[in-house]
């Protein structure tokens, strides 16, 4: 029999978790739990990956070679850093964790929230006399069928914030929910960057995660202060928002032929799609209506409608996305993807997506759905 490890083995996954287990053997009841409570901390927190095995993989690569004490410093460090509640040397509070696999709900499960749907309040932060808002707190509430806040404890819910805008992702942070008590989330608008932000505004979706269903709500059109973002780096004389101080004289400017006037040039068209499904994804309807010049479509108030709109959109996950016709004026796009709709049922269809040239941008004229 070989002797039992007392560092982290990640050259694979079945070594990983065979070598956590034999760690987490020659430790007390309590230190059991809390050492897989730091786990959870780090691969939750502590790694950019996306889905459970990507996780878990750089998990193992963050901790390889470490022994306990080790993983309990680097987990404190991971909960200050994302301003967690969480210390390694605390009592257990965040009920029962399991990083190798989903955990089904248990009589006493503190993570098992009995609630009907999530509500999130939106406050400016930091108003400056002269700079004004420098931030945002985003607090959310689980909340029963009459809109109650839902009292609980002792629970390790992970909550993540997504902020958009134009339909495109610009910022994600993730925390613990252990009480409804939660802090929410403050976003400074110095983290936001200046030439990323549309119409100086943004769309936030906040998820929280239950041990059996996962709350979502998005709040769209918040205004932003633009005195405050993260203005691109660079050289200041280099920026077309500064005015040369030294005026061109038009005698010294060479004689330039007249140009035939021809459309400009657009981009690629998939990037209008693209922008229209991931807002009708975030639910960001407006954001959706503006990429397109539909006559089909009618007015917003027809395009946003429940029922024979896309106002029963709740999310679209797009598999495939191709151009299959291209010229200066007009363009075609077929996208293949999966609608789920606010009843919870999901749909797979192909459209052909319409494009006209617009000033140089791709707008939605027409839409087709394939048998």
């Amino acid at each position: 029999m070989g002797c039992k490890k007392d560092k982290v083995d990640a050259t694979t996954t079945k070594s990983l978790q065979s070598s956590i287990n034999d760690m987490a053997s020659s430790l007390s009841t309590l230190q059991q739990v809390k050492f897989n409570e730091a786990l959870y901390i780090l691969k939750t927190f502590g790694v950019d990956a996306e889905g459970d095995q990507s996780e878990l993989m750089a998990l193992g690569q963050l901790i390889n070679g470490k022994k306990v004490p080790e993983i309990f410093a680097l987990a404190d460090q991971i909960a200050q850093k994302n301003d967690i509640d969480w210390t390694s040397s605390g009592p257990p509070s965040l009920g029962e964790m399991n990083i190798f696999g989903n955990v089904e709900a248990k009589e006493s499960d503190p993570n098992d929230i009995q609630a009907s749907s999530l509500s999130l309040n939106v406050n400016s932060l930091g108003n400056d006399q002269v700079l004004g808002p420098q931030s945002i707190q985003v607090v959310p509430r689980l909340i029963d069928a009459s809109g109650k806040p839902v009292a609980f404890s002792g629970a390790g819910l992970e909550v993540v914030l997504e902020v958009f805008s134009g339909g495109n992702r610009i910022l994600t942070s993730k925390n613990l929910m252990q009480d409804n008590n939660f802090k929410g989330f403050n976003i400074r608008f110095a983290s936001l960057p200046a030439q990323k932000i549309v119409d100086q505004k943004i769309d936030i979706t906040v998820s929280v995660k239950t041990t059996k269903k996962t709350f979502k709500m998005t709040k769209v059109g918040l205004d932003v202060n633009p005195k405050a973002l993260l203005m691109p780096a660079g050289d200041p004389a280099e920026n077309p928002a500064n005015i040369s101080e030294t005026p061109v004289n038009p005698t010294d400017m060479p004689e330039m032929a007249t140009p035939e006037k021809t459309p400009a040039t657009a981009a690629d068209p998939k990037a209008s799609v693209s922008k229209f499904l991931n807002n009708l994804a975030a639910q960001n309807l407006r954001g959706a209506y503006d990429t397109a010049d539909n006559p089909s479509w009618g007015s917003f108030e027809k395009f946003s409608n429940p029922t024979s709109g896309f106002g029963g959109v709740k999310n679209i996950n797009v598999k495939n996305m191709t151009t299959t016709n291209t010229s200066a004026n007009a363009a075609s796009v077929n996208a293949t993807y999966d609608v789920t709709d606010k009843e919870g049922r999901t749909t797979a269809i192909q459209v052909t997506f319409g494009l006209k040239n617009v000033n140089g941008e791709w707008k939605i004229s027409s839409y087709k759905i394939n048998q």
